[in-house]
This record gives C-alpha cells, structure tokens and sequence, in this order.
C-alpha cells in the first residue's frame, strides 16, 4: 500500500491516508499567549484536565490592571470552529480575534481547547466543552484555580459564543445548561452564534437552490467522518430541529449571524424560527450580512460587514 493512498479527502481542510496519518491543510499555525500591544489584552494558557488533554486560552482586558477598585466584568466562554477537526484556540485566527473583542467588549474570556476528530472522535469535543464550562463554575465562588477568573469574571454575566462548529458548541452547551444547570448558581445570560454547523436530512429554507447536491454530501460525509457513531445528519446534536428539548435553552437570548453566500445560511435561518416556535421564553435576533461567505469576519476582520458584526456582538455582551 502506498503511504499516499488517501482514506478520506476534505479538502480544504484535511486528509487521511490510508496508513492512518492525519494531513491538515489548514489551521495549525500557533500564537503563543501575550499581552497584545495593540490592545493591552492579556493572555495565558491553562490546562484544564490531563486525561483527557484539554486546555483553554484565557483573556483579560486592559481595563482590569488600570481600573481600581475593579469592577468584574462579563465572562465570554469561546468555542473555536473549524467542523471539529481543525483549528484551535492557540490558532492566530482565534487569538487575534479574541484580543479585539475582548478589548472592544471589556469582558474576561476562555477559549476552550477541545479534542479534535477524527483522532478523538465526537461526542469528544461536546464533553470536552462541558468539563471545559464546569471547570470554569467551580470559580464562581472565588475559589478556583485561576486567579485570573476569581477575580475579575462576573458569573451573573455569563456568555458563551462560537463560529461554525464554535456556534453548534455553544448553543448545544447552552442546551446542557437549561437541561442540567451548571453549579455554583452561573447565569448564562446568552449566546452568540456566528455561522452556526448544523444540518439536516431534507432540505430547509432556500437549500435546494444554494446548496448544490455535492455541497450536501460534503457536508453530511464530513459529520459522519467526525462523528462515526452518530445517526447521521439529523442527530439533534446536529440538527437541532429534532432536539425535542429544544425550548430548554438555558439563557434568555441569542444572537445568530448568518452570510449570504454561506451553503449554512438556511440552517442558520431555520435555527431562528424553530427556537421562537420550541416554547423557549427568551429572545433570538438574526442578522444576515449581505454578499458575504462563511466566516468572512476572520478571513477580514476589518471589512465593514466584519466591524459592524463585531460592533453588534460586543452591545450584545453588554
């Protein structure tokens, strides 16, 4: 067998060959933690659990070694994208994202480190989020491991917030939340999600139209790839169309972006009109950014359509 035989080709993003070696193309560049000269935001990595290995990027705005006495600000918990086989927080998309907001919004955040597929396959990422969002309540008596989470997090202020398989994170995260609860009395206020990943089986909104049958199956051959166990497409972990506890969302509003030209444009959509119709008492506003693609906002975060995104979700965090 040649070493270049291919299993499975995802190009842009992976292959894996046939002797079982994993290539990703993409999103593998590191950023070491810092503090940003650009916007005074500090950085630092911690490890949240050994076995198994999960880590997160934890963030502080300038405001906190300049204001005294200091005030705590909003906790933003980030789930990275990247169909949960590439990226990661320490990825220079991610960190150079997060500085902004994180200075634009004034908030403390993490920036999970979950397993990826397919070496760990899901549902690896989902409970690597939960412990992640666990480890993160056990400071909201001031008490924990990080100092910088004891002193300056507001855990009445609670946000989480992703992009693509970020966005299919936070709102399943939010879903454990209303189910389950988290301890220490954290209120989840609300989540962001940007591009949401989800899918379904039959088509929804204008999908017969923007979603050609190859872009389809691309993106259902992709989950089951990630995800060798599930029941396909509409697993309520990807569809939360058939999350019969959908209304259980545990937060009081959302905000979804969707782009124009994203092949995920419709999900995004559907998402907003089933949780008005699940019994969920909350609020879901969606903004749709004209001729844009799927996360244009870090292929150009200085685009206008990319600063007004930023600007709507920093009022949403306060």
């Amino acid at each position: 067998m040649s070493n270049e035989e291919l299993a499975y080709d995802f190009s842009p993003m992976l292959k894996v060959y046939k002797d079982g070696r994993v290539e990703r193309l993409i999103g593998t560049d590191i950023a070491p933690p810092s503090t940003d000269p650009k916007t005074g935001v500090q950085s630092k990595d911690v490890v949240i659990s050994q076995e198994p290995a999960i880590s997160a990027r934890l963030y502080i705005p300038k405001s906190t070694t300049t204001s005294s006495p200091q005030t705590k600000l909003p906790l933003l918990v980030y789930f990275h994208g990247g169909a949960f086989c590439i990226e990661s927080s320490s990825s220079p998309t991610y960190h150079n994202y997060l500085n902004a907001l994180v200075s634009e919004a004034n908030v403390v955040a993490v920036s999970v480190d979950y397993r990826l597929a397919p070496e760990h396959p899901l549902p690896a990422a989902y409970e690597d989020s939960w412990a992640a969002l666990k480890w993160v309540a056990s400071h909201s008596d001031g008490n924990g491991s990080s100092d910088w989470l004891n002193s300056f997090a507001d855990f009445q202020r609670v946000f989480f917030a992703g992009d693509s398989a970020g966005g299919n994170l936070a709102h399943n995260m939010a879903l454990k939340v209303g189910c389950e609860g988290l301890a220490g009395g954290v209120n989840l206020i609300g989540i962001v999600l940007v591009h949401p990943y989800f899918w379904g089986t039959e088509p929804v909104g204008g999908e017969e139209s923007t979603a050609p049958a190859a872009g389809r199956e691309f993106i259902s051959a992709l989950w089951r790839f990630t995800y060798p166990s599930t029941s396909g497409s509409d697993d309520p972990f990807f569809n939360p169309g058939k999350d019969s506890k959908l209304g259980e969302l545990g937060c009081v509003k959302v905000l979804v972006f969707v782009a124009e030209k994203d092949i995920l444009k419709d999900r995004g959509v559907y998402y907003s009109e089933i949780l008005r119709k699940s019994g969920w008492k909350g609020v879901v506003e969606l903004i749709e950014a004209t001729g844009e693609g799927h996360v244009f906002h870090l292929e150009d975060p200085t685009c206008d359509n990319a600063v007004a995104l930023e600007k709507k979700t920093v009022a949403f965090l306060n």
